[in-house]
């Protein structure tokens, strides 16, 4: 069988991002620069083989999960392990809001400690077996076919180390190119 291929997309930009504010598992909606970002990103995505649209059920990616999924008659499935690392009471904070009050678990957390939990929520580790065992079910769900997933930056980079995606980018993968839930990166 051929592998289950993936578009990885970084939903368009939130109100929050407009703002510099963290979102992690919070809710707030597209930006108005980020619909017409997910408009363009669904024109770019328009020439690409895309067999199943699934999206984290946060309404940033929802939203621009819809954008991609108008133009070919796709209904986004929401998957709630697809969502953002879970940034815990830092979410609704400033970078600098966050380091005036808790600057030595930012300085781990920018180092990428795997172990830390920003603002009491969940560690890098935790989001990587989460996204990891996910797209591994979907993989199997879908063999051979191309698979868009609307998610975020935190997702992306689980699933591909190294990986930054802007806001409405992409990047493509095959299901034996994510990294294993086991793997410790």
């Amino acid at each position: 069988m051929l592998p289950t291929g993936f578009l990885l997309i970084r939903h368009a930009e939130s109100l929050w991002n407009a703002a510099s504010r963290w979102q992690g598992q919070a809710d707030p909606p597209l930006s108005p620069r980020g619909r017409e970002q997910a408009k363009r990103l669904a024109e770019a995505l328009s020439h690409e083989r895309i067999d199943v649209l699934m999206c984290s059920d946060l309404r940033r990616a929802l939203e621009t999960a819809e954008f991609v999924g108008s133009s070919r008659g796709l209904e986004p499935t929401a998957d709630r392990r697809l969502r953002e690392l879970d940034v815990g009471d830092w979410s609704g904070l400033t970078r600098p809001e966050i380091a005036a009050n808790a600057s030595e678990t930012l300085a781990r957390f920018d180092a990428g400690d795997p172990d830390v939990r920003p603002g009491r929520g969940e560690t890098r580790r935790e989001i990587r077996q989460r996204v990891r065992r996910a797209m591994q079910e979907i993989a199997a769900q879908h063999q051979g076919r191309c698979v868009a997933v609307v998610t975020h930056l935190g997702v992306i980079r689980a699933l591909l180390p190294g990986s930054e995606p802007r806001n409405a980018t992409f990047l493509r993968a095959r299901a034996d190119q994510l990294a294993s839930p086991d793997a410790d990166d």
